[in-house]
């Protein structure tokens, strides 16, 4: 028998995780998902009253992060069945823990801060961990975050193919602030409390990548240029 009670609203189904991954996605398609920061604040104050004892709340933040937690797990795994597993272990953490959580501390830093320790508890334990690679939504999302839009679809995968490559390359802490930052919408101060370490060290390390990145396709101006001339 456990020693906790989930609340009945606790929905650790598969299923539901992509359909609040569909529907995020409709959203933004549609431009009705709210910016990054609203969408925190909204979940932050939906935490606060499930800490405070409000069992009805958890729906509402169960739906708002578990696609960031989806999103944040699949660019570092290739295994939906273990992201699937690692969001329900990080949303029942969220739950045996609420009683301690601050008011007004933020979420989404401390949610995925125990996703990755959990990812990277699965990988020492034996189960080899497999890189996700990258399918057309997160290759856009690379070409937004670079400021490097382009309206030719084939530019647009050589380019993005070519960021993926370059960001593989980089050292392991570059490429994490780079991704919290410009994929995962997290800002300096939320990736710094979830790395910890300092926001001058976070923005020093993104600025980097950035500028790696960036780098990588100044080879591509010329070839796409001449294209264009013919």
């Amino acid at each position: 028998m456990p020693a906790f009670a989930l609340p009945p609203s606790l929905p650790f189904v598969a299923s539901r995780e992509c359909e609040l991954v569909r529907g995020r996605k409709a959203r933004v398609a549609s431009g009705e998902e709210a910016k990054p920061f609203e969408e925190s604040a909204l979940l932050d104050r939906a935490m606060d009253r499930y800490a405070a004892g409000d069992d009805a709340a958890f729906g509402e933040v169960y739906d708002r992060l578990v696609p960031r937690l989806h999103g944040f797990l699949l660019r570092r795994t290739s295994d939906r069945a273990r992201v699937e597993d690692v969001i329900q272990q990080t949303m029942l953490q969220i739950h045996r823990a609420r009683g301690r959580f601050v008011p007004g501390a933020r979420v989404v830093p401390w949610a995925f801060a125990i996703a990755r320790r959990l990812l990277v508890d699965q990988h020492r334990r034996g189960d080899r961990e497999i890189i996700a690679k990258s399918d057309d939504d997160s290759r856009e999302e690379l070409l937004v975050a670079l400021d490097t839009p382009s309206d030719d679809v084939v530019a647009a995968k050589e380019i993005a193919a070519r960021v993926e490559e370059e960001l593989a390359r980089l050292p392991e802490n570059q490429r994490t602030a780079f991704e919290l930052i410009k994929r995962d919408g997290l800002s300096v101060a939320e990736a710094a409390e979830m790395l910890g370490t300092t926001v001058s060290a976070v923005k020093l390390r993104a600025h980097r990548a950035y500028e790696a990145l960036r780098s990588a396709l100044a080879d591509l101006a010329p070839e796409r240029a001449a294209k264009g001339d013919r």
